[in-house]
Formats: structure tokens, C-alpha cells, sequence
């Protein structure tokens, strides 16, 4: 089975191994040589504190039809509070520990899981939250914010499901096939992510309130 978008080995042929694992390693050797990621100690609490909250929410789950299940993701979330760059480092962080500690993902899949969840999630959930805040600029602050990390939630849980669906999908050693995958991954997902939004807008727009230099610091802020 399928945990959400953890996906074990023995499910992905090689070509997919292969590829998902070239798109993760050039991406994050991309932003390690581009992007100057600096730690405060304010960042530093934010980081550990992020990663355990994701760790705790990623192991709850529950099965749906099609050999697959769903957990929350907080990739959305980890992108408008630490940044694309840092949000992704952070996702890839949890993964590794949850696939090498407990299990829960393959070796073998895991550029597929990081792309999914760690890239996907990550840069999907940061840039529509900030297209968010500019598109609703005529909304009052509070507002503006809910709804752009509401969406960023909401849409990042979707297309991540989405591009899982497609890899386990395309992939002969998966016992379904796209036109399963897809709709299942996508259709709940899509339901699922409206949870995550929720918490994702109640979340960011309680920090704005209570420690808004923490959303300045990953860009989340105007």
C-alpha cells in the first residue's frame, strides 16, 4: 500500500527510481549552491519545531479504496514559514528519518517520496499562497492571509497526490494503472486538502498575529 505519498519499494520500476531520484539530487544541489540559507535561533526553533509537528502529522493515516491512504502533508506550510529553499530542506529532513528510522517509505522511493512531498508540496504550496496575497490585495490583511495559505494547503496536497498518482500509475510493478491511480490519488486528495487548508490558514494566520516577523523571515509576509 501506498501511505499517502509514501511510497515503499517494489512499487516503482526502475526508470522511476531513477528519474525521481535525478530530479530530487539536481534540485536540492540547485538551491545548495544558489540559495544563502542563514539560521537564526528564531529560524533554528522554527525549523525543529515544524519538523517534528510534520513527523506526528504524517504518521496518522487512514486506508482509502485503490491500495492507497491519506495523512496530512504541512508542506504547504513549511514553505510560507521557512521559504521554498528551507521548507524543502526541512520536508526532505522528516522523510529521510521516517524512511530510515521507521520504515515508512522505501530507499528505493525515496527521490519519488522527496519530489512529492518535499519539492511538489513544498514550491506549490509557497508560490500560491504568495500569488495569493497579491491577487486578494484588496482584502483586509487577516483575510488575505487566511485564504492565500488556505489555497496553498488545499492545492499543494492535490497536485502532490496527483504527481504520486502518476508515478505509481506508470510504473508496471504498481497493480494499478493511471486511469486508477490519478482519480483516486487526485479525487481524495482534493477532499483531504481542504482539511489541510483549513489548518494550514488557521495556523499562518495565527502566527501573523502573534510572531509575524516568523512568516517575514521565510517570506510568507507581503
Amino acid at each position: 500500500m501506498v501511505r499517502h505519498l509514501h511510497i515503499p519499494d517494489g512499487f516503482l520500476d526502475t526508470y522511476w527510481i531513477a528519474a525521481t531520484y535525478a530530479i530530487t539530487i539536481v534540485y536540492y544541489g540547485f538551491i545548495g549552491a544558489k540559495e544563502k540559507i542563514t539560521f537564526s535561533p528564531e529560524k533554528i526553533s522554527l525549523v525543529t519545531t515544524l519538523a517534528a509537528a510534520i513527523f506526528v502529522a504524517q504518521m496518522l493515516n487512514w486506508p482509502i479504496p485503490g491500495g492507497t491512504s491519506l495523512h496530512f502533508l504541512g508542506s504547504a506550510l513549511a514553505g510560507i514559514l521557512l521559504g521554498p529553499a528551507l521548507g524543502s530542506i526541512t520536508m526532505a529532513l522528516v522523510l529521510l528519518v521516517q524512511t530510515i528510522v521507521f520504515h515508512d517509505g522505501g530507499i528505493t522511493a525515496l527521490g519519488a517520496n522527496i519530489l512529492n512531498m518535499g519539492i511538489v508540496g513544498v514550491l506549490v504550496g509557497y508560490y500560491i499562497y504568495k500569488l495569493g496575497l497579491k491577487l486578494l490585495s484588496g482584502l483586509s490583511e487577516n483575510r488575505r492571509i487566511f485564504i492565500s495559505a488556505f489555497l496553498a494547503g488545499w492545492i499543494s496536497v492535490f497536485l502532490a497526490g496527483v504527481v504520486c498518482g502518476v508515478e505509481i500509475g506508470l510504473s508496471p510493478r504498481f497493480p494499478y494503472g493511471v486511469l486508477v491511480t490519478i482519480p483516486v490519488m487526485g479525487g481524495w486528495h482534493l477532499l483531504l486538502g481542504i482539511i489541510e487548508g483549513v489548518i494550514t490558514g488557521l495556523v499562518v494566520s495565527y502566527i501573523a498575529v502573534k510572531s509575524p516577523e516568523l512568516l517575514r523571515a521565510g517570506g510568507g509576509v507581503k
